[in-house]
């Protein structure tokens, strides 16, 4: 995951915020009580994301309560009360996806990245056994995901909505899990699809410019004809692009996710999807360089 998925804090109301970080905190301590303190490091806004689509749709009303937070003793946080357990499957999302980031570093990083990568993979791989015997099928999910995104980049794959099926199918089978209500799964895989797509066309347009320079494989570079030498209107056509494409799985997320009823947390839901996800897209495709 990439920490994309992140809610316009300025247009949340005072207690959507605290309900925010309160289910935040709430899956950094479950980290912590499933996978040990080390496991809290894999903390991600888009596990968050997952979290909320999860607690929100329970009937029975999620409290919250202060108490003094795991990582800072000295101040007190919010913490939202997982009477149900619901965020242990965010939280082995968030420490299987973590160890296969680091995989992938150490197969294909820089020397920096590798040797970043060895100091860390020790305290990573205790918590992920854990993760994978608990949650068999997100191991699977992940493997298949890894295994066609592989054969996808060393095809130098040039259409981005290939290159992009093996996150959207990941996370659609991800949001399956969400549910066991048949006639919720296919919303959720539907939600789950168009959700992974964004973030994976997000990602390869926020790495555009790095990966033509490192000559590192990007969709976009084959699929749009781009060089090294591709000058700024030239990658800003790209951007341009990707904007589109983005536009249009934040459209499908939004209509599928108005087909559920979420008895909690709704106005956060529709405050990350709505404006967080465009926000992050304006704030990456156009107006990055302007601040670099």
């Amino acid at each position: 995951m990439f920490g994309y998925i992140k809610p316009k804090n300025g247009e949340l109301l005072v207690k959507e915020y605290e309900q925010y970080r309160g289910v935040y905190c709430g899956l950094c301590r479950s980290l912590g009580t499933h996978y040990g303190k080390i496991s809290r490091m894999t903390l991600s806004y888009d596990c968050t994301f997952l979290a909320l689509f999860v607690l929100g749709r329970e009937q029975t009303c999620t409290g919250f309560e202060k108490k003094r937070c795991v990582v800072n003793p000295m101040k007190k946080c919010t913490f939202c009360m997982d009477q149900n357990d619901a965020l242990h499957l965010p939280a082995a999302l968030s420490v299987i996806t973590m160890y296969h980031k680091l995989k992938d570093d150490l197969q294909d990083g820089s020397f920096g990245e590798k040797l970043r990568t060895l100091c860390l993979m020790p305290f990573a791989k205790r918590p992920y056994k854990k993760a994978r015997r608990e949650f068999p099928e997100l191991l699977e999910i992940l493997t298949e995901m890894e295994e066609a995104q592989r054969f996808l980049e060393k095809e130098s794959c040039g259409s981005l909505d290939a290159a992009a099926e093996p996150t959207a199918q990941m996370l659609s089978k991800v949001f399956a899990l969400t549910t066991t209500e048949e006639s919720e799964k296919r919303i959720c895989k539907t939600i789950g699809y168009f959700l992974g797509k964004w973030i994976y066309v997000m990602d390869a347009a926020d790495d555009l410019e790095d990966d033509l320079k490192k000559g590192s494989f990007n969709p976009l570079v084959t699929k749009l004809y781009l060089t090294e030498k591709a000058d700024d209107n030239t990658i800003a056509e790209a951007k341009q692009y990707c904007n589109g494409v983005l536009n249009q799985c934040v459209a499908q997320v939004i209509a599928s996710v108005n087909l559920l009823h979420f008895p909690q947390f709704a106005p956060i839901i529709q405050n990350i999807l709505g404006q967080g996800l465009p926000e992050m897209q304006r704030t990456l495709l156009f107006e990055k360089e302007k601040h670099s």
